[in-house]
């Protein structure tokens, strides 16, 4: 019996499984197949991006390994990203960051960049039928002063990051606009302090002040919607972050803005899943990176563990498909690179699957009757109902290989592909 003759009969076992709770899982595949993904391209070259730029760990970002491959022009970014997008079940989305842009006359200042930098992403975007997101990049450039941005006391650092981010909502507002979908725009800036300030006030005005002038200008939320992305601390800026999650919260709410939540930017013991209906409570919308954490915010690939389980349980019991973003945000040169982004989107896609396949209205009716001991043997049973056998009858359904078959594609690519740059 042949992998696919495998695959299909256990699929049929599963259907009877989940049926005895009346989960229909036609259903949630037609759903999941519609989730897009945001995918993160700086897991492909290490977050160096095409710029003649500094080192990146000033700002607070390190990445470890040496694994060959790395991608070092946008064209082999663009390659790499479609092999991984061919291994992933769905159609997704491409993150970039401002840093990625072509330039072939040279480096071109930040608060100068334009659409027209990224003019091959959106003709690539068009060509893959998937959607772009944008964030600008505040770091690693000589007017990050002292590690900070929109915070610095001098106005014309200020000035020229808030010049730096209207840029870049202009881009995002031209690739909605070419590709037919909103482009997602968010804001993160390292700002901070590694010692203990004296003032914690300032910088936070300033900041404020600094944001107000980035998005002066409305744009089209069909085309380009705003987010702002809080961080609890980073390598530099351990005694003191100046856009806390508080300050972001408080500036969304106010604003109209999305508010960005990143897994790895919170302490070890908060759970990012149960921050999400608290905030959609009051927030139209939101966007996820979601990361992994190991003792910090070291932005390991994306596995399917506890906090991972939460979110997708929070996104789906709460009906909030439509309300948040999805993205990913992780980087690691210790692995092959697009065997990562492989990894890490389809372990979004299966907890999100497991959320699907729960009985929500079974389930919501134990609750509601106050019958906590049944729904927490119902939630044990849950997690060895035949799963897997609907996540690779879904890849079978998408054209993409189960199991771990993908990994022979990937073994060739690095073969015939990685293993030849220098």
């Amino acid at each position: 019996m042949d992998l696919d003759q495998q695959v299909s009969q256990s699929f049929q076992h599963a259907k009877e499984a989940y049926a005895e709770w009346d989960v229909d899982i036609t259903q949630a595949l037609d759903t999941l197949s519609s989730v897009p993904i945001s995918i993160n391209c700086w897991q492909g070259d290490d977050v160096r991006g095409f710029e003649e730029l500094a080192d990146i760990s000033d700002g607070g970002l390190q990445v470890t390994g040496g694994y060959p491959g790395r991608a070092r022009t946008p064209d082999e970014l663009r390659a790499d990203a479609e092999k991984a997008f061919s291994l992933i079940p769905g159609n997704h989305r491409f993150n970039l960051h401002a840093m990625y842009g072509e330039f072939p006359e040279g480096p071109v200042p930040r608060n100068e960049i334009a659409p027209g930098h990224f003019s091959g992403w959106i003709d690539w975007a068009k060509y893959q039928q998937i959607g772009l997101d944008f964030n600008p990049t505040f770091f690693a450039d000589e007017m990050l002063k002292d590690g900070l941005t929109l915070s610095h006391p001098d106005s014309a650092v200020r000035e020229y990051w808030i010049e730096h981010g209207r840029a870049c909502r202009r881009i995002g507002e031209a690739m909605g606009e070419a590709l037919g979908t909103p482009c997602v725009v968010n804001v993160w800036i390292p700002d901070g302090s590694k010692d203990l300030p004296y003032d914690r006030r300032g910088p936070r005005e300033r900041l404020n002040q600094s944001l107000d002038k980035v998005f002066a200008d409305r744009i089209d939320d069909t085309v380009m919607k705003d987010a702002v992305e809080s961080k609890l601390f980073g390598i530099g800026v351990e005694s003191f972050t100046a856009g806390s999650h508080e300050f972001y919260l408080g500036y969304a709410l106010k604003n109209d803005t999305l508010l960005c939540l990143d897994s790895g930017h919170f302490h070890p013991t908060e759970q990012v899943g149960d921050k999400i209906p608290a905030i959609l409570t009051f927030l139209d919308e939101l966007l996820l990176h979601i990361s992994r954490p190991v003792r910090w915010d070291s932005d390991h690939i994306v596995i399917m563990d506890d906090m991972l389980h939460l979110i997708a349980q929070s996104i789906i019991r709460g009906n909030y498909l439509s309300r948040v973003n999805i993205g990913l945000d992780f980087f690691d040169a210790t692995v092959n690179r697009v065997a990562a982004w492989v990894i890490g989107t389809r372990a979004v896609q299966k907890a999100l699957l497991m959320a699907l396949l729960e009985p929500h209205e079974h389930l919501e009716n134990l609750e509601q009757h106050g019958n906590k001991t049944e729904r927490l043997a119902l939630f044990e049973t849950l997690k060895s109902l035949p799963f897997g056998a609907v996540w690779d009858y879904f890849c079978l359904q998408q054209d993409v290989p189960p199991r771990m078959a993908w990994m022979d594609e990937i073994r060739e690519y690095e073969r015939s592909v990685l293993s030849q740059r220098q």
